[in-house]
Parts: structure tokens; sequence; C-alpha cells
């Protein structure tokens, strides 16, 4: 009996995966349904992990609009790429079973199934094998190739061998935190009223370079200098500029790889990066206000962000008005710049799991604030859940140790893996369903190319005119954003005429088979201004265009219309 989808599932709606589980699941799916799926290897980690990439849809080679997912960029964001294997999971349930999906709408199925996907479901493999097997703090990838070796620094391990690299904390007068009064065991920021004892908090592992007295200041990357979203070329910024960022654009060989496949597909035309935590996605610009967006673009993404917050409850925001960790000091090398501004995109970032609102917190004027301003009294809800709701994975006991440089001190504390960087197990099928469901909306919107009208007109001796009109009939545009447009290598839709072999059909002028129909429009409008009372009126004929030749004699006319951006279809003509 042929495999079905639900016998090949190896968990990952109700897990987190490892290597091991995440390489049988691509290739179980690629084995049982090798016309539908297909998974290669973008490249091999430092660790020799091979990066999976999972292509979806009937004649997989088959070059058509394209939607790509990436998850896992980030090492402990575990749950990205559970969303990125259910969005593959679901795509082959349609393919394969023909099954409704989320109560979509026929046109809608219809659209998928015409459509390709790119699925990555683990852009940093070594970086989550690290989190998962160890816990211990990775931003990226879990490797420090610095060359100045000098200066002293922390490096993350399990020192008290009890296979988790958490957090110690150290009893020091002048230490930033203190045990919270209502929940033993949580540390929060020192407040003026408070009496002791005071902690200073490292992560747990050793001190390289020590001269024995001087303790140094942690990294927010860690012992891991990397983050592969600061890794990517457009508008790149060196380390001292931009934390995170690598010795030089694409530094790395997962954002090499992802970076060398995607210039050789322009066919992408949808890009969802996945992330946590937060409970919003993030849309461009990163380094403007929305008043210096593409107005039209603009357009767009609010309709996905009606969307988004309507399917999942999560509200969609611009990157540079509301999630700047800094005033007026925009991220550099991210990725979903690189997608948007030089790959033409509809790109955007998702922080999976909506741990604000699970505590209860209201919502603050820019979103990021969320992140920067938890208070105490927001920490010990967090505990409290903890506790209760979610078999207490996150706050861990303190246990005492004698430290080989430090001497006394306790390890545990917060281990975010589950239920702080990462949704509880208990909920992350709905939250892959949710956001599998709301990313099936976006793909619906590719690009759509289609003969139209064909006309054969007699001139007269021995001659005719053939008329193709080609139209798209997709929500896009054949350039998908209208900033787009400006790309060079975004070409416009153009239709090939050739005379079939051994006929006696031919050019008039055999010059005349190459003819360049220009970019067309799209039906759809984004989510404002289609519906204007007072100006309910359509574009004109935008969305279709008219290729002419003469030919003389009878036979078959063979044509090829399409771009590099939406692939190309043909037609035969009987002349």
């Amino acid at each position: 009996m042929a495999p079905t989808i639900d016998s090949l599932h190896r968990g990952f709606r109700g897990a987190y995966l490892d290597y091991a589980a995440l390489t049988a699941q691509v290739h179980a799916w690629a084995e049982s349904f090798p016309d539908v799926c297909r998974v290669e290897s973008l490249g091999e980690t430092p660790e020799g992990r091979q990066l999976w990439l999972l292509t979806i849809g009937r004649d997989p080679d088959r070059v058509r609009p394209t939607a790509w997912v990436d998850g896992n960029m980030h090492a402990s964001e575990l749950a990205g790429s559970s969303v990125a294997l259910t969005v593959a999971e679901d795509l082959l349930r349609l393919h394969v079973e023909d099954a409704a999906l989320y109560d979509l709408p026929a046109a809608v199925l219809q659209r998928l199934r015409e459509l390709r996907c790119f699925v990555l479901p683990r852009m940093s493999p070594d970086g989550a094998e690290a989190v998962l097997t160890t816990g211990r703090y990775v931003r990226s990838v879990p490797r420090d190739e610095r060359p100045d070796r000098s200066p002293a620094r922390w490096v993350s391990g399990d020192v008290d061998g009890d296979g988790l690299a958490l957090v110690m904390r150290v009893v020091d007068p002048t230490g930033e935190f203190v045990e919270a009064p209502d929940f033993p065991g949580l540390m929060v920021a020192r407040e003026l009223g408070d009496e002791g004892p005071f902690y200073k908090i490292y992560p747990e592992g050793t001190i390289d370079h020590w001269d024995g007295h001087t303790v140094p200041t942690p990294s927010f990357v860690g012992d891991n200098p990397i983050d592969l979203n600061r890794n990517f070329p457009w508008s790149w910024a060196p380390a001292h500029e931009q934390v995170g960022a690598g010795a030089f654009p694409l530094s790395e060989p997962e954002s090499r790889a992802v970076v060398q496949f995607t210039s050789r597909h322009p066919e992408i035309f949808a890009w969802l990066n996945l992330h946590t935590f937060g409970g919003v996605f993030i849309r461009p610009l990163g380094h403007g206000p929305d008043s210096k967006m593409n107005q039209e673009d603009l357009e767009i993404f609010k309709q996905v962000g009606a969307w988004a917050e309507a399917l999942t409850g999560y509200p969609m925001v611009s990157g540079h008005d509301e999630f700047l960790y800094e005033p007026d000091k925009p991220l550099h090398g991210d990725l979903t710049d690189y997608a948007y501004h030089q790959r033409g995109a509809l790109a955007y970032v998702v922080e999976l799991w909506d741990l604000f609102h699970k505590l209860g917190l209201p919502r603050p004027k820019k979103f990021v604030e969320y992140y920067q301003r938890l208070r105490r009294g927001d920490l010990v809800r967090l505990a409290w859940w903890d506790r209760e709701d979610n078999e207490g994975r996150i706050m861990r006991p303190w246990t005492r140790f004698e430290h080989p440089q430090l001497g006394e001190v306790e390890i545990g504390g917060i281990d975010p893996r589950i239920g702080l960087s990462n949704p509880p197990l208990d909920i992350l099928g709905m939250v892959c369903g949710e956001h599998a469901h709301c990313f099936l909306h976006v793909a619906a919107m590719a690009p759509q190319l289609a003969i139209g009208k064909v006309e054969r007109v007699p001139l007269g001796d021995g001659l005719t005119r053939v008329d193709v009109v080609v139209e798209n009939r997709g929500y896009l545009g054949s350039y998908v954003l209208p900033s787009a447009k400006g790309l060079d290598w975004n070409e416009p839709v153009h239709a090939d005429a050739t005379p079939e072999a051994g006929g006696r059909v031919e050019l008039v002028d055999r010059h005349s088979g190459h003819v360049v129909l220009g970019h067309l429009d799209g039906w759809g409008r984004g989510l404002e201004g289609a519906n204007n009372l007072l100006h309910l009126r359509s574009r004109g004929t935008t969305s279709s265009a008219r290729a002419r030749w003469i030919v003389r004699g009878a036979g078959r006319l063979v044509v090829r219309v399409g771009s590099c951006r939406v692939g190309w279809l043909e037609h035969v003509v009987d002349v």
C-alpha cells in the first residue's frame, strides 16, 4: 500500500526535531512522492550537516512562480522549522490527496496546485543541534573564528556535567540582580528598595584568557559572534557598526548558500522568514518610514497584514517604525531586506509565539518596546505560568557548584527553549496550522500567465496574420512588486514564435519571432483603494498584451511566452 501523508509524519507539529529526525522527514516525503517533492542540499555546514531544501509542486523542475519559506536561522528559534515543515506537508497533502486545506476557497486551492514552493526548514542546523542537545545560548552558528584571540571572553559550556549549559549566578554586592520576593529563584532587575543578596549573572562556562580577577561582560551574541541575519549583502555593515555582521557579506556558508541559490531563481515572488518570539509580522521598510516606501508595494503588504491579523491574531508592523532596537539605527545585512530590495520578493518576517499576549501585557506604542520594557511583575507572571501550564520547563532550580575560576557559584536559571523562545508543545500544532494557513493565502497571490484569444487572419497570397493575446490572471503583476520593475534582471514578458521543424510555415520576416510584450499588471491592488465608492474604475488593458506575426504557408507555429520572473508556457497555433 502506498504511504499516506499521515503515515510519514515525524511529529514536528508537537515536538522540536533534531537534525536526524528532520533529515528523515524530508527524505521520507521525497522518496514517497517523487512526482511532487524533491529534496536537495544547498550546502554543507562546517560540522557536516546539510542545508536541506524541499521543492514542492507538480513537475518540480518546471520554472514558474515560486514561494519561499525558511526557518531556524537563529539557532534557538526552533518553531520556525516546525512551521516550515507544516507548509510543506500541507502542500503535499493538497497534491497527493487532493485534500481541502483550512476551508480555503476552491479558487485558492487551484492556484496553489499550480505553484511551486521552496522550503528550507532549518538554515542553521549546527546551531539548532547545539541548542537542542545542550541548551547553550547560540545566536545562529556555534563557531568562533575571530582572529583576535587575546581579549578575555566567555566560552559557554556545561561546567557541572548535568548535560545543560544554562547560566550562573554569583553573590556580589555590586550585582544588578536579585531574587523576586514573590517567586524564589526568579532573578529580576535590582531596585532601590531591595535588600539583597545581590547577584551577578553570567553564562554557564569559563573565561578564556582570564587574568584571575577581571570578569568580561558577556556579549549579546555569546561566544558565537555571527548572526546570520546580519550577514546578507543588502546594506551590510562591518561588525564594529553592526553586531553579528561577520567578516564580510556572505562570509558564512549558510547565508552564502541561500543567496547563491535564490539569485538563480528570479521566479521567487513571496518570501516568509520564520523567527521567534513575539507574535508579530515585520514588513519593509527596515531603513525608512512608510512615506519613503513605494506606495503600491505598501498597499500589497497591508493586504497581507490584514490576512495575517485575521488568521493568527498577530499585527504586521513596519521594521523601521516599530522594530528598531535603537532609534534611528536600522539593522544591516538583514535577510528580508535582501529578499525585498535585491530579489524583488514580497518578503516579510514573522516572530512566532505570542508570549506577550499570554502574559496579558498591553500593546505598547512601538512593538519592539515589548522586549525592552518588561517589568518585574511581568517576569513573575511568566514564572507562575511556566510552573502551572508549562511543566516548569523555563525555570530551572539553582544548584551550588565550585567553579574552577570563580569559586562558589549557583547554576540554573532560565532555560528558554520551550515556553520562552518557542511555544509550549501543547500549542505548537495550533501555531503551525495558523501560520501555514496564512502563508497559503500569500502564495495564492502569484502572477498567473495565460494565453487568451488566438486569431488567424488570412491576408491572401498564402499569408496569415497570427495574433496571440497574453494575459496575467494573477493577483500580482508579472514584475511581482511595483518597486521590483527597476531590478536589472526583472525582464518584461516576451513571446517567441518558431515554425515547427519540418513544417511548411515560415515567418515572413525571420527576425520578427521575438516580441517584447512588457510587464503585465495583476488584478490585485492591495488593501485600500479597490473599493473606492467615488471611483469604481478599472485599469485599461494593462494586464494583457498582443503579439503579432505574419507567416507564409500552412503548418504549426510554436509560441513560447514568459519571462524569468513568471516562467514560460507554450502554445501551438495551427495555421
